[in-house]
């Protein structure tokens, strides 16, 4: 379905640009006592006025912090750095943070840190090159991980100096009031794993693989996988594929020598993977043997109820030599990252690696830092609970079911109805699920593939961002309506090339030469921004987000039928949040075409449950700065109705504070 734009002149009520702070957290040890040190020092210096805390629903941003500060525009496929230019850790300036902390975010998702396999030449400060061969782009994948323990040298100023650079923007996101969250990848790493070395002291035993015996294709202390007698392979080529786009390269010859074969990180057993498989990568074991079957102790089914202090107590009693060597070495790497500052971790498919080790690792991180925030991409809803309530997230993605369900409703697949039954369905773990409509794996709204414009995603943004007390995730660009269009070599149009040096264009022009003033951006673009700040700062500023969930649409969708009303249809959607502090409607029309006009009812359900009384009521839009009509609400016997006039792609959130 192909979607009409907005007018530039969107009722937008302008959101306050409103500061926050996370704990500050400095050094770089990796004991327990000096990482635990560093947490409690939080709250203990006088903050200024731009690192107070935001409260309510957290709301993470995610930049790709390759892309983000990068204003070169030429995007030429395939092209170096030298042609397309690359963002660097100080692009992150206290202007920038400031902007995006406008947008309401709490946390950071800074993605592509840790140091991954990329082509580019680093031998004098101690790097091996990469194999353009077993290397998905010219830039790589971020989720190819060659290095735990230092991070991106193209992100660095001085390659050389890269971990302090790093260091430097976690102390600078947390005084601008903002948490830090970067990448852990535990199903797999990079075909060519490689710690440098460095001064700082680490773990000896850091590199993934060098103690393994390579002559049994599984040992419970390996830390891959073998095909025994077997030589890795390049894959047949795809598509006429080439690496770096046919470019000369010394090691583009085809080959990559490795003896024995790995098994590829998507869990593939050939020596030869196809090239749809993860290849530029090699899975890591985790104690489960080629048969499926466990090597490590299993959780008594009540640790389900269990805290995490109480996991922590239950590892701790597990002899050494029964946990897996991989489970001790990411310990360490997340231990290290904790000592520097960081707040937290988005853990890549996490559905892929035994929830056991969730339960490990997630209990220690919580014993150093309670307050850590951690994600994981699970994408398995018949898994959910386990990964929260034996693993230990705090989070997981909201994907299979909201995500996907917003998006058919925009290509006109489904009906609204689908909300209303997704959120039923995880009712019990709300608070965990984390929502969003774009990130660096899917494609972004503002193309024919997801919503043909960006404006046609706003009520699926209000209903993601109001429908639960879970955490809000926005991708860089998102709220200028990137469009992705440029096919950048590897990475093709749709979704902003995570493989390439590229630049972001409507990012670009709301950076404007690093003012973040939107000084080269459409007027179309900047009212998207406004209503994206004021939306998304509700996290903050309206405490019925953290309260309680009442879905509308099944009563309302009965009596539209009954009545034969088309008022309130499969392009609608309505719901409450309440607490003690404020009671919400949100109604919103999916249509891009069709204006609406419906006769709410609120039934005596959820009256009750609200403590509303009998009387007239005023509610005020959120969403709207002068709107031209009223909202008035007569509750009689304990049951009441409100007239709601909505344009295409309009939504209101109404509100009675007490």
């Amino acid at each position: 379905m192909y979607l009409q734009k907005f007018s530039v002149s969107l009722p937008i009520k302008l959101g306050l640009v409103l500061t926050g702070v996370s704990m500050v957290i400095a050094g770089c040890a990796t004991d327990k006592a000096s990482i635990n040190e560093t947490v409690k020092q939080s709250g203990t210096e006088q903050l200024s006025a731009a690192a107070q805390p935001l409260t309510g629903k957290p709301v993470v941003y995610q930049v790709f912090t390759r892309l983000y500060g990068n204003t070169n525009t030429t995007n030429k496929p395939w092209g170096t750095i030298q042609d397309n230019g690359v963002g660097k850790f100080s692009d992150f300036t206290d202007i920038a943070l400031q902007d995006i902390k406008s947008l309401g975010t709490t946390h950071v998702w800074y993605t592509g840190v840790p140091h991954h396999a990329l082509i580019n030449n680093y031998t004098d400060i101690g790097i091996s090159n990469d194999d353009p061969d077993v290397v998905k782009g010219r830039a790589g994948s971020p989720y190819a991980v060659k290095d735990y323990y230092n991070v991106n040298p193209d992100l660095a100023n001085d390659p050389a100096n890269r971990l302090a650079e790093f260091e430097a923007l976690i102390s600078r996101t947390h005084q601008n009031g903002m948490q830090v969250i970067i990448d852990i990848v535990p199903n797999h790493v990079a075909r060519q794993y490689q710690s440098a070395p460095q001064n700082s002291p680490l773990p000896a035993n850091r590199n993934f693989g060098e103690q393994d015996n390579t002559a049994v294709e599984y040992d419970k202390n390996n830390n891959f996988y073998y095909i025994v007698g077997e030589s890795f392979s390049v894959p047949d080529a795809k598509d006429n594929y080439q690496p770096l786009g046919g470019e000369s390269h010394p090691l583009a010859d085809g080959q990559f020598i490795e003896t024995p074969a790995k098994w590829t990180g998507n869990g593939s057993r050939l020596a030869k993977p196809d090239a749809n498989d993860w290849y530029e990568t090699v899975k890591v074991n985790y104690g489960v043997k080629p048969d499926g079957s466990y090597d490590f102790p299993t959780l008594p089914s009540e640790y389900a109820q269990m805290s995490s202090a109480q996991h922590y107590q239950f590892w701790q009693t597990q002899p050494l030599s029964d946990i897996p060597d991989s489970w001790v070495k990411f310990k360490h790497i997340t231990e290290f990252w904790l000592a520097k500052g960081v707040d937290g971790f988005r853990y890549d498919m996490a559905e892929m690696v035994p929830v056991e080790f969730w339960s490990y690792l997630n209990s220690n991180i919580k014993h150093l830092n309670p307050n850590a925030f951690l994600l994981a991409e699970v994408y398995n809803p018949s898994l959910y609970r386990d990964y929260i309530h034996l693993g230990k997230m705090d989070y997981l993605y909201d994907k299979v079911d909201l995500y996907d369900t917003l998006k058919d409703i925009i290509h006109g697949k489904k009906s609204t109805a689908e909300i209303a039954a997704d959120q039923a369905k995880i009712a019990d773990i709300e608070q965990h699920m984390l929502n969003f409509l774009e990130n660096h794996d899917e494609q972004r709204i503002n193309t024919g593939d997801f919503a043909g414009s960006a404006e046609a995603a706003l009520p699926a943004m209000v209903v993601s961002t109001t429908i639960s007390r879970s955490p809000t995730l926005l991708y860089f660009g998102q709220d200028v309506g990137e469009k992705a269009e440029q096919d950048a070599g590897f990475g093709q149009a749709s979704r902003t090339s995570i493989f390439d040096y590229v630049g972001v264009p409507a990012h670009q022009r709301w950076m404007n030469n690093g003012k973040f003033d939107g000084g080269q951006s459409t007027d179309a673009e900047k009212a998207l921004r406004k209503y994206y700040q004021t939306l998304v700062n509700l996290s903050h500023t309206a405490p019925a987000l953290q309260g309680e969930y009442f879905e509308l649409d099944t009563i309302n969708r009965s009596a539209s039928q009954k009545t034969n009303q088309q008022g309130y249809n499969d392009n609608t959607f309505a719901f409450s949040r309440y607490n003690d502090e404020q009671f919400m409607l949100v109604v919103s029309n999916f249509s891009d075409s069709q204006a609406t006009s419906i006769n709410l009812h609120l039934p005596r359900a959820l009256i009750t449950k609200a403590q509303i009384k009998d009387g007239s009521y005023q509610l005020d839009d959120l969403l709207t700065i002068g709107a031209n009509e009223n909202h008035p609400m007569n509750v009689v016997k304990q049951q009441a109705s409100i007239a709601i006039n909505l344009q295409p792609l309009e939504s209101q959130v109404l509100v009675i504070n007490w």
